[in-house]
């Protein structure tokens, strides 16, 4: 069976557990599986994970919890710096890019585990926050901070998407949290949807300035994670979600440790 096909099925399925952040996996499955570069695979996994969260955020729409306006002035932002991202990561070594990513997938695991092992769960929005919800309409109150805010966050998740192929949700699900009132479904849901459009502008921004992107195992690979984006979406009723948490944050040590190795061999 086709590598990409294997590889793009787990990532989906580790994603559709986990929800936006089991993305992050993408990149490294692809450097160790199908032995890419960090800059030949971060446009593969961005695709990957671009349409494996349109099947979530088209599921959050439906439920009504996706906060549309904010997602669309945060793509609006972000998309533009994809390319800024992009031509960074053109322009470093790998051996860098490899220890940035492994930093990053560090970080998100640490947070994950912390959630995982949280008696209280994941902790409430802060009631002070600048992006301030109507208590009336539980609609955004419109005004240039809000405008700010969301479009600050667009930018740095354009530029990370762009920089090492992620969809950015580890970025805008703890930033939403800390500069907005929308609850925790709410901000799921929105982060989401800024994905897929953040890392479908990311893809489009790549092809047209013409970042190689081998189509073939694009294509398949995408292919494979969204179907193992349902599989896992489906499981998830059936296990622990804590648990699932767990699990992973310490694959995502693992694999980080892997990536950090790597890189400091390759100097």
């Amino acid at each position: 069976m086709n590598i990409s096909i294997v590889l793009g099925a787990l990532v989906g399925a580790i994603l559709g557990l986990t929800g936006a952040g089991g993305g992050i996996l993408a990149v490294p499955a692809l450097v160790f599986g199908m032995h890419l570069t960090m800059q030949q695979a971060a446009p593969v996994a961005l695709m990957a994970v671009a349409i494996g969260a349109a099947i979530g955020a088209i599921e959050g729409l439906r439920r009504g919890v996706v906060r549309y306006k904010a997602a669309v002035v945060m793509a609006v932002s972000g998309v533009p710096i994809t390319y800024l991202g992009q031509i960074v990561a053109k322009n470093l070594s790998q051996p860098i890019l490899l220890i940035c990513f492994s930093t990053v997938m560090i970080v998100v695991a640490i947070r994950m585990m912390m959630q995982a092992r949280s008696a209280g769960g994941i902790p409430l929005t802060d009631p002070f926050a600048p992006g301030k919800i109507h208590p009336d309409t539980g609609k955004f109150v419109w005004n240039a901070t809000t405008a700010s805010v969301l479009a600050g966050i667009g930018m740095l998740t354009g530029f990370m998407t762009g920089l090492l192929g992620v969809g950015g949700g580890f970025v805008i699900v703890p930033m939403l949290k800390k500069f907005t009132q929308v609850s925790m479904q709410g901000i799921v849901a929105t982060s989401l949807l800024v994905i897929a459009l953040v890392g479908a502008g990311g893809v489009a921004t790549a092809l047209i300035h013409g970042i190689h992107v081998p189509v073939h195992q694009a294509a398949l690979f995408t292919l494979a994670t969204a179907i193992g984006m349902l599989v896992g979406r489906k499981a998830i009723h059936h296990i622990n979600a804590k648990t699932v948490q767990q699990i992973f944050s310490v694959v995502l040590l693992c694999v980080a440790a892997g990536l950090m190795v790597k890189g400091i061999l390759n100097f």
